[in-house]
């Protein structure tokens, strides 16, 4: 909680960018929302108070709601209506390709993410993956972005996990296998 009980970040935003882009920040919206009621709202009926009556844009309905469920106790970092998630992402100095590739080959692959723990269900050359993870419960989702000639990123998110212990152990997998894959590319 920031100065003055302003929280300084919900929803992964902070005040000031609430405060740029709705004119409003985390403390106002907070309070703006408890007035409307939605201290015993769900997720969609908080979402319709946003948009009724503050008009701003879709995407800022769905933070300033889970800012405000976040600030309130109604959800937790990380969580989602289909359970929690972690995004994890790495630049490295090689072409898109390369990295891409890196992801497809399954010797290379073993290298970085030993086990293989996840199986593709679908796959958009050089651009992204979508795959079940080995629990058969949760996700990935994997994108893969040109950041020029000889630099670029891979971005992911994991999907529908358990609760924060399970997001903690799966950020430090996924940040450990990201730095193994960079580190055996850039030799």
């Amino acid at each position: 909680m920031a100065k003055g009980g302003n929280p300084g970040k919900l929803a992964g935003v902070s005040r000031d960018a609430v405060m740029k882009k709705t004119g409003k920040d985390w403390a106002e919206w907070v309070a703006v929302i408890d007035k409307a009621g939605a201290k015993t709202m769900d997720h969609k009926e908080i979402v319709a108070i946003v948009r009724e009556k503050h008009g701003v844009g879709s995407w800022w309905q769905q933070m300033v709601t889970v800012g405000y469920e976040q600030a309130r106790g109604k959800r937790e970092v990380h969580q989602t209506s289909s359970g929690y998630q972690v995004s994890v992402s790495k630049t490295v100095n090689v072409p898109l390709k390369e990295l891409f590739h890196a992801r497809e080959d399954d010797r290379a692959r073993a290298k970085w993410l030993p086990g293989s723990p996840f199986v593709v269900r679908k796959t958009t050359a050089i651009k992204s993956l979508r795959a079940s993870w080995k629990d058969g419960r949760s996700g990935v989702d994997v994108y893969f972005y040109s950041k020029g000639e000889h630099k670029s990123q891979v971005s992911l998110q994991h999907n529908r996990l358990s609760g924060s212990d399970e997001v903690t152990r799966m950020r430090s997998l996924w940040r450990k296998s990201l730095d193994d894959l960079k580190k055996m590319l850039e030799k």
